[in-house]
């Protein structure tokens, strides 16, 4: 499905003010989030989405000369889930900050808790980061991860119990996995239940603990996990592996999170699938027209220059740019292009450009 008009979505003109354009986000925003009554969370997303690139001067003159290709397709941020699936895509982060709808969206919705739920008896999830090259955030990487972590242990395979021996009923809780305390008060006795010291939960001990572990379940060891980075997976992105964490005694493993860091390039900086880079041409290229040899990710490419050419113009190789995550396309290379004018003319230089001047009808030059 094609994206709207970014001032369409607005419900403004290609004219408008950042005032103008501040104002009708505002109201947009207001009335179609997704905690109010009638919201819709698409369209909050696609109000969203617009403002982020018309509210800053230089996406919008870019959507404005190339539209949607212009700007990378305006999303922002990225979450991925699954071990070896990356099917979750990008999501878009409301950043309200310069408006302060965040107070306004708490007090009128009941602000943006969640409510988080806790397992019993699950190994620990592990957060570890990976930094890599900007070229292999581009075209995706496999990568191997060496951590010291919690595995079950070997040689009672996690229960705890030395082989040939049984778990039997806890004779502190009797089986309950918990103990009750009573505590006199002046309001008379209070009943209070809390994890057995003993078992910890499990109702059960083992005859004789296991001699590897100590009756743990457990053992630290080194571990190698190879991981698959995505095409297009941008910095900061995180990926999540299930059951890659710390193991755990009777339970599944903890989760393992990778935080995706990607080193700066030297030339490319990057904007959602845009890659964006600059050249410098001198000024007689970009009055007469040539062509130039530019780098992008893929190798060298020839881009040419109409005469006439002003300072700061940007010109899009299409396809040059970064993979979407959800399809195989690519976003645009823009290449901004800078006239550098000479500091230091040599006499012939100068008598070339006042007969120049002369010929153009031009005021005198100091």
């Amino acid at each position: 499905m094609a994206k709207r008009d970014y001032y369409e979505v607005l419900g403004i003109g290609k004219s408008a003010s950042a005032d103008e354009i501040k104002k009708a986000f505002r109201q947009a925003a207001i009335a179609h989030h997704p905690d109010k009554e009638g919201g819709d969370e698409a369209k909050f997303k696609e109000i969203n989405e617009a403002y982020e690139v018309l509210k800053d001067t230089e996406k919008r003159q870019r959507y404005d000369q190339f539209g949607h290709a212009g700007v990378g397709g305006g999303g922002a941020g990225q979450g991925y889930g699954g071990y070896g699936g990356f099917g979750q895509g990008q999501e878009v982060n409301f950043d309200f900050g310069d408006l302060g709808l965040g107070d306004i969206f708490e007090s009128f919705f009941g602000g943006g808790g969640r409510r988080t739920q806790t397992r019993q008896n699950r190994g620990r999830d592990v957060e570890t980061q990976l930094e890599i090259t900007f070229e292999q955030a581009v075209f995706g990487t496999e990568a191997e991860l060496r951590l010291n972590l919690e595995d079950t242990c070997e040689h009672c395979k996690g229960t705890t119990v030395e082989p040939g021996y049984e778990l039997k009923t806890c004779d502190t809780c009797k089986g309950q996995g918990q103990v009750v305390s009573v505590t006199r008060t002046p309001f008379g006795n209070i009943q209070q239940a809390s994890l057995c010291p003993k078992c910890h939960g499990r109702g059960k001990v083992p005859e004789k603990a296991c001699s590897v572990c100590n009756g743990k379940g457990t053992k630290v060891k080194i571990q190698t996990i190879t991981l698959k980075i995505p095409a297009g997976i941008d910095d900061g992105a995180t990926i999540r592996l299930r059951e890659h964490g710390e193991a755990v005694a009777n339970g599944p493993k903890g989760d393992l999170y990778v935080n995706i860091r990607v080193k700066p390039h030297k030339k490319f900086t990057r904007e959602g699938d845009l890659i964006l880079s600059e050249e410098t041409i001198s000024m007689v290229e970009a009055t007469l027209g040539t062509e130039i040899e530019v780098e992008t990710v893929d190798g060298p490419e020839k881009l040419k220059i109409p005469a006439g050419t002003q300072s700061g113009t940007d010109f899009k190789l299409a396809g040059h740019g970064v993979p979407h995550l959800k399809g195989s396309t690519r976003g645009a290379h823009i290449i901004t292009v800078t006239v550098e004018i000479p500091s230091k003319l040599s006499k012939k230089q100068k008598e070339l450009l006042e007969e120049f001047a002369k010929e153009s009808g031009s005021r005198k030059f100091w």
